[in-house]
């Protein structure tokens, strides 16, 4: 049988976010609805088992999922579960918002590409056998991974493209307009996506059509988890952004 497990850092999580010690009952049904959700959409797994901050997962061994690709198999179940755990967490934290969702989102992306470029480049460059590269991979933390890049390939992690390590945050561009004039512009537009929005004339609707087109819209590779980017964009976390995003 093969085993994943997924660590949720529930140090850094506990301390943010106060979670009773030695265990909180809300986070800890946060992560079996997560677990139970992943196991339905997964069902080549056939036992779950979850204690702290550590979720395990087995697969027969006549599971043939992804050609029995280890790497393959504990990248999706790692990236599956936190999609559900980010998903249900307003269930559990009600008093949450966006910026953790997207947070969270980004320690995947970082977790996930760090795996990535230390595999290829243990492949690519190192002519490693997969199964080999994926066998030494086991088990390794972001340091042993970032150990590996710089002493065998003289990669330097964070000199990778921001792209690669944060995502991509798209958003509307206000430009110039100060905090209060582009929060204003920011939650019109969100009222006009609402489903109770008023009726408009056939006149109106192509002048609010004609307004949203003029915003363009900016592509970046920013931190989401520090507050530069929110602090200078408040009207993100707006009430009305938060709930257009838990809408969609």
């Amino acid at each position: 049988m093969a085993a994943g497990s997924t660590d949720m850092a529930a140090g850094r999580l506990s301390a943010k976010y106060g979670l009773e010690k030695p265990n909180d009952r809300r986070a800890l049904e946060l992560m079996n609805a997560a677990a139970v959700a992943l196991m339905k959409e997964m069902p080549d797994i056939s036992l779950g088992y979850g204690i702290s901050d550590e979720f395990s997962f087995v697969l027969g061994r006549s599971c043939s999922l992804f050609d029995r690709r280890e790497s393959k198999i504990i990248t999706t179940i790692a990236a599956t579960f936190t999609s559900y755990y980010v998903h249900l967490w307003s269930s559990y934290f009600p008093d949450r918002n966006l910026r953790d969702y997207l947070s969270w989102r980004q320690v995947d992306c970082h977790i996930n590409n760090l795996y990535n470029t230390t595999f290829w480049a243990m492949v690519q460059q190192g002519g490693m056998d997969p199964m080999m590269a994926e066998g030494e991979l086991k088990g390794t933390v972001a340091s042993d991974k970032n150990e590996i890049l710089f002493s065998r390939f003289n990669i330097n992690y964070n000199n990778e493209a921001e792209m690669f390590r944060k995502g991509s945050t798209i958003f509307r561009d206000y430009g110039d307009l100060d905090g209060d004039h582009a929060g204003k512009q920011a939650r019109n537009e969100s009222d006009d996506l609402q489903p109770q929005r008023r009726e408009l004339s056939n006149t109106q609707t192509m002048k609010e059509q004609k307004r949203r087109a003029k915003v363009g819209f900016a592509v970046q590779h920013v931190d989401m988890i520090k507050g530069d980017f929110w602090d200078g964009r408040p009207w993100l976390l707006s009430e009305h952004a938060v709930k257009g995003a838990k809408d969609t």
